[in-house]
């Protein structure tokens, strides 16, 4: 089965560190590109990184040296390490896997950060 299971969402200050994951089942990552999208309330949803097949990671501006991608080959995990959190990073995160034929998304996993 094809799915992507976000995790490790939560509530923290700003400034404070938050990782999340992203389970992928039956998407090979030597083949999607897998990235990371969030959605605040009201707004439209929004890149914020993805790392390529070969393992070349991109950034949003807004994130750029504050968030760092990675991924877990063997367990096939994906992960946004966040760090020096603002409140505008408040929203759900979305993984994503774009692939041959395929742009399959999670449920999302909600992060909201106080001031």
């Amino acid at each position: 089965q094809v799915q992507l299971t976000e995790s490790g969402g939560g509530l923290v200050r700003a400034g404070e560190s938050l990782r999340i994951s992203c389970a992928a089942s039956g998407i090979p990552f030597s083949s999607h590109i897998m990235g990371w999208f969030r959605q605040a309330p009201g707004k439209d949803r929004e890149f914020v990184a993805s790392i390529q097949t070969g393992g070349s990671p991109a950034y949003a501006v807004s994130v750029q040296g504050r968030f760092t991608i990675s991924r877990d080959s063997a367990k096939n995990i994906l992960y946004l390490q966040m760090d020096s959190l603002k409140p505008e990073d408040t929203g759900v995160y979305f993984c994503n896997a774009l692939g041959p034929g395929a742009d399959i998304w999670g449920q999302g996993t909600q992060v909201t950060v106080s001031s």
